[in-house]
Parts: structure tokens; C-alpha cells; sequence
């Protein structure tokens, strides 16, 4: 196996698209005649600012973002925007968390540092196996933004739905469905998504703002944490994460040859109705996740007792299937299936699964 690529079904992270990698791996020493790699050229050199307009550019048209939006490229992981978000759009003001998962738990907590928050809603009471309905939720009618994740990737559910929230901006984490299906920008105020899931590696984070929103930036705020100051630099007031950026160009070239996000989607959640289908086949797996809440992106499923749990994982690892642990937050298994991942990869832990089943 020393020389073969494995599945991995890491949850980020995660496998990159083998076409992106090779084109990566062809032009790392030499992008476009310039004769140097990407990662060695200035990052306000011309070809490099081409590499940078033409992926937000292609960033833009794949997504369909409007024109008053902007598109930054910044750093610190979707972890940083937990607190910038407060930082910038609460205003003193009152901000409503829907908490469905640990991610979402975890901002939640960070903006309660920053402000005050209405948890509008929550999911913990049933271990965030279900995802709550538009009427179940407590809105603030003078909030200043409304925040949700949209895929949970630890405990396997996703938003089927976008919250309505009147003229309160909607604010959503999108890090691990980001370009996996087509979405309405305009629907919100901002869009946040560490790459490493679904973009590139990991290392820059991608923003999508409305451009009304930047003006409640303070001045007062450190630099590196104000939208403003980073839109008005163009997402260079320092310099960026250019490999990271050169490989989210990449990705999008590769999602365009797949036929967009309307093709992503298709091919998305054909692999997840076999894995799902697969496992509800079964005698001793388990599907925590509520039927109508569950994650294309994160399948997660378990046994009856840790010991067939670990047994699985070590025997799905010597088949060249990888990294299915779960989140140590719940245990059994976790198969992320995200973009890059071939109906190849799913077809074979499908089989796996229920030869599994049948041996034990």
C-alpha cells in the first residue's frame, strides 16, 4: 500500500480531487513560465495577482455571489470567525446562536464573551440528532445578525432548510457543505468557511460579506480583525495564504469540469443515498442522526459496543479505507464524503460494511 492512494473519509483535513493534485504537483516548481513555485513568488507580483483575480473571480461566478458582495481570503481558520463576527456585526447589540452542534456550540460561547446572545435554539437535549424547525425557533426581532452551521460534521445532520430571519442579516458556517450544492447568497448577510473540508488545504478561510455590513466594522478594532480594513486591502493587508488561495482556483476549475454545484450536488447525494442505503441494510449498525436531518457530507453510524467499533475501524483501515473513527465527542464512526471523494471510495465501504455485517 506504501505507493497506492487510500480512501480517506477524514473530516477535514480531507481528500483533494486527484486531477487538482497532479495539475498541483505539475506546476509547483514552475506556475504559468514564471519559473518559480507559487509558494516562493511575492504575493504582490503580476502572477500572482493574476492566480488571486481569477480565483475570486471563478469563486464568485461558481457560487453566484451578487456584486454588493465582497469575497475576502483570510486566515485563522473558521475558529477566528467566532470571534470576529461578534467583533464586527454585534454592535453592541443583542445576537441570535442556533446551537446544533459542537462548532456551533463553540461560537456561540466565544460571541457570549464579546455581547450579549439569545440561544434561539438548540439540539443538545437529544445529542443534536435532529435539526430544529423554522417555527421552533426564538428570534430576537432587533438582532443583529442570526448565526447558524450548516452542516454538522461531528454529530452528522444539516440544515435541510434556510432560516427565515426577516431584515436580521443571516450569518452561516458553511465549512464542511461549502460548494458541495448551489445556494442563495443574497439570502444572506455573511458566509464563512474554513477551506479544508470541501476548498483546499487548510489555511485560508473564505468570507462572504454584504457590503453594508462593513460599515459596522470599528475603527477600534485590531487591525487583522476588521472586515473593513480587510476588504478595503482586498484581502492583503498583509500577505495572504497565496498556496492556499492558487488551490481553491484549482478546486473550482475541477468542480466546473463536474458540471458546477448543480452537478455537485447530484453526484453528492447519489453517494451518500448508497452509503446510507447500505447501512440501513444491516443488522448491527446503528444511524444516530434523524432520518430527515442527515448530513450528505458526514455519515456517521456505530455498533451495539466499542469493541465492534474498533474492530471495524481496523479492519476497514487494512482494505485502504481510512480515518472512519468518529469524533471522540460521540464515538463509533464518522465517513466524511465530501466533494473529492469517488463513487469508488463509497461503492467499496459500502461493500465493506455489509461483509462486515454478515461476518459478525
Amino acid at each position: 500500500m506504501a505507493n497506492e492512494r487510500i480512501f480517506n473519509f477524514s473530516a477535514g483535513p480531507s481528500m483533494l480531487p486527484l486531477p487538482v493534485l497532479e495539475r498541483a504537483g505539475s506546476e509547483i516548481t514552475n506556475l504559468g513560465g514564471s519559473g518559480m513555485s507559487v509558494m516562493e513568488m511575492s504575493h504582490r507580483s503580476k502572477p500572482f495577482i493574476a492566480v488571486f483575480d481569477e480565483t475570486k473571480a471563478k469563486l464568485k461566478s461558481t457560487l453566484g455571489v451578487p456584486d454588493d458582495y465582497e469575497i475576502l481570503f483570510l486566515q485563522g481558520g473558521a475558529t477566528m470567525q467566532f470571534s470576529m463576527l461578534p467583533m464586527n456585526l454585534m454592535c453592541g447589540g443583542i445576537a441570535d446562536y442556533a446551537v446544533t452542534g459542537n462548532f456551533s456550540d463553540l461560537a456561540f460561547k466565544e460571541a457570549k464573551k464579546l455581547g450579549k446572545v439569545n440561544l434561539a435554539a438548540s439540539s443538545e437535549a437529544e445529542n443534536h440528532t435532529f435539526i430544529p424547525a423554522q417555527a421552533d425557533l426564538k428570534l430576537s426581532a432587533d438582532a443583529a445578525y442570526f448565526h447558524y452551521c450548516a452542516n454538522n460534521t461531528i454529530f452528522g445532520t444539516e440544515w435541510k432548510y434556510v432560516p427565515e430571519t426577516g431584515n436580521v442579516p443571516l450569518v452561516c458556517d458553511m465549512s464542511s457543505s461549502i460548494l458541495s450544492k448551489p445556494i442563495d447568497v443574497s439570502k444572506y448577510g455573511l458566509i464563512y468557511a474554513g477551506a479544508q473540508k470541501n476548498m483546499a488545504p487548510a489555511g485560508v478561510t473564505v468570507v462572504v460579506i454584504r457590503k453594508d455590513l462593513l460599515a459596522r466594522s470599528d475603527d477600534k478594532l485590531p487591525t487583522m480583525l476588521n472586515y473593513a480594513t480587510m476588504a478595503k486591502g482586498d484581502s492583503m493587508h498583509n500577505t495572504p495564504p497565496c498556496w492556499c488561495i492558487y488551490m481553491i482556483g484549482l478546486v473550482l476549475d475541477w468542480i466546473g469540469e463536474m458540471g458546477g454545484l448543480t452537478g455537485m450536488q447530484a453526484f453528492n447525494e447519489e453517494k451518500a443515498a448508497l452509503l446510507y442505503t447500505a447501512l440501513e441494510d444491516t443488522k448491527n449498525f446503528v444511524l444516530p442522526a434523524k432520518t430527515e436531518a442527515r448530513s450528505i457530507m458526514n455519515v456517521t453510524f456505530r455498533t451495539a459496543s466499542e469493541e465492534l467499533d474498533d474492530l471495524f475501524i481496523k479492519e476497514a483501515a487494512a482494505q485502504g479505507l481510512s480515518t472512519l473513527k468518529g469524533h471522540r465527542l460521540v464515538g463509533g464512526m464518522r465517513a466524511s464524503i465530501y466533494n473529492a471523494m469517488p463513487m469508488e471510495g463509497v461503492k467499496k465501504l459500502a461493500g465493506f460494511i455489509k461483509e462486515f455485517d454478515v461476518k459478525h
